[in-house]
C-alpha cells in the first residue's frame, strides 16, 4: 500500500514541476502580492482614521486646535460643506471639523471609526470650544454602505472562477478538443459562455440582495433597472476578464494562480470593506483599472445617492469598453487545445 501511495506521490510531484508556468506562478504570485500591497499600504506610521478639514483650500495650520497634531490620523481639506457631509454620511471620512468660525464637527453616528475619533477630538478640547452639529439627513449605516461592495466581491468570485477556471479544465480534459470538431466557432463559445454566468449570477446576486433588504432594510435610493443595468454591464466585464486570463491557459494550477493574482488586489483596491478616499493619487489610478472599482461606484451611487442612468453612464462606457477589450483578445488568442 505504501509502495503505491509513495508512485502516485512522486507522480503528481513530477507533474507539477514539470508545468513550469504553474511552478513560476506558485513561486511569483507570493512575492508580487507581498511586495505590492507593501507598496500600497505600507508607511511610517500608518494613518488610522481620515477626519476632513472643512476651510477654503491651503494649508491646515496645525495652530488651529490641538486635535490637529494628533498622530495617526490623516487631515484632508474640504472646502465644500455639502461635499463634506455628504462623505461623512457615506463613511468616506470619519470626522468633518471646522475651526475658522463657529467650531463644530461633524460625525455619522453609524460610523465606528467616527465614535473613536470624536472621542479623540473631545479629549484633546480641554476649554470645550468646539460644538457638535447634526448631520442633515438618515444616516447611512455601515452595512448600506458596504453591500454593493459584498455583492460585487461575490460577482467577481462567480464570474472569474466559475469560467475561466471552467474553461481551462474543458481545455485539459478534452472537451473543448471535441467542440472543436463541430461548427461552433471561439466567439459563439465565448458568448454562451457569458450568458450562461450572466443568468446565474444576477439569479444569485437577486436572492442575496433581496434576502438582506428584507431583513437589514438595507438603504435603495434609486432604481432597480439602474441597479440591474449595472448588474448586467459588469457581469459581463468580469466574465469577459476571467474568458481573457483562460483563453490559452491549459493548467488549472496555473489558472488559479492568475486568477487570484487579478482578484485579490482587485478586492482590496476597490473599496469592498473600506473607502479609498484618503488613498494616495497612484492607488487610486490603479483602482481605476479594475471593473470591480466602476461597478461599486456605480452601484452605491445608485442605491445611497438615488443616481440615474445618465449619472452613472460614465462608469457604464467604461465598464463596457473593458469588456470589448478583454473578449476581443480572448477570442484573438483563444486556444481549444491544450497544446
Amino acid at each position: 500500500m505504501m509502495q503505491r501511495i509513495y508512485a502516485i506521490f512522486v507522480a503528481r510531484n513530477r507533474e507539477f514541476l514539470r508545468d513550469r508556468g504553474t511552478l513560476a506562478w506558485n513561486l511569483a504570485m507570493p512575492i508580487i502580492l507581498v511586495f505590492g500591497l507593501a507598496f500600497v499600504f505600507s508607511g511610517e506610521g500608518r494613518d488610522q482614521y481620515t477626519v476632513g478639514v472643512l476651510q477654503l483650500a491651503g494649508e491646515i495650520d496645525t495652530a488651529d486646535h490641538p486635535f490637529l497634531e494628533s498622530r495617526f490620523i490623516e487631515f484632508v481639506v474640504l472646502d465644500d460643506e455639502a461635499t463634506a457631509l455628504r462623505k461623512v454620511e457615506r463613511h468616506q471620512v470619519d470626522l468633518l471639523v471646522r475651526f475658522d468660525g463657529d467650531r463644530q464637527y461633524w460625525v455619522n453616528p453609524e460610523s465606528p471609526k467616527g465614535y473613536f475619533a470624536e472621542r479623540l477630538l473631545l479629549q484633546s478640547d480641554a476649554d470645550g470650544s468646539i460644538g457638535k452639529a447634526q448631520v442633515t439627513g438618515d444616516p447611512i449605516r455601515y452595512v448600506d454602505w458596504v453591500l454593493p461592495g459584498i455583492l460585487g466581491m461575490n460577482m467577481m468570485f462567480s464570474c472569474l472562477f466559475g469560467v475561466g477556471y471552467v474553461v481551462v479544465r474543458y481545455r485539459k480534459n478534452g472537451f473543448l478538443t471535441r467542440l472543436r470538431a463541430t461548427p461552433l466557432r471561439p466567439s459563439e463559445f465565448i458568448v454562451a459562455q457569458v450568458a450562461s454566468r450572466l443568468l446565474l449570477v444576477l439569479a444569485v446576486t437577486t436572492f442575496v440582495y433581496t434576502g438582506t433588504h428584507l431583513i437589514l432594510d438595507t438603504r435603495m435610493e434609486g432604481s432597480y433597472l439602474a441597479l440591474l443595468l449595472v448588474t448586467i454591464v459588469g457581469c459581463i466585464a468580469m466574465v469577459s476578464l476571467g474568458l481573457m486570463i483562460a483563453a490559452r491557459v491549459t493548467s488549472e494550477e496555473l489558472a488559479g494562480g492568475l486568477l487570484n493574482m487579478i482578484s485579490w488586489p482587485m478586492m482590496i483596491l476597490s473599496g469592498v470593506w473600506f473607502s479609498l478616499e484618503s488613498a494616495g493619487e497612484t492607488v487610486q489610478s490603479l483602482a481605476n483599472l479594475f471593473p470591480l472599482t466602476h461597478i461599486l461606484d456605480s452601484a452605491r451611487a445608485v442605491m445611497l445617492d438615488g443616481a440615474t442612468v445618465v449619472d452613472i453612464a460614465p462608469k457604464l462606457v467604461m465598464l463596457t469598453a473593458l469588456s470589448v477589450v478583454f473578449l476581443g483578445v480572448g477570442a484573438r488568442y483563444f486556444r481549444w487545445t491544450p497544446k
